[in-house]
């Protein structure tokens, strides 16, 4: 029942995006492509403060040894 669900969900998803599709028109593209940036900036800023905590977690352990 729960696969039925999620079944269902999605395919709303896609009713609704199909819709917004027809309703942007040629446009459509760029928004699509400004989301997907916008995501990976997001995505890609965050890596990068993980990765310094990250390095910033291993200096101070290697400066108490």
């Amino acid at each position: 029942m729960k696969t039925f669900f999620q079944f269902i969900i999605f395919m709303m998803i896609a009713a609704l995006v199909i819709v917004m599709a027809i309703m942007l028109g040629d446009s459509g593209a760029w928004y699509f492509a400004w989301l997907i940036g916008t995501a990976m900036i997001v995505l890609i800023a965050a890596a990068g403060g993980a990765l310094l905590d990250a390095q910033d977690e291993r200096a101070e352990r290697l400066k108490n040894n």
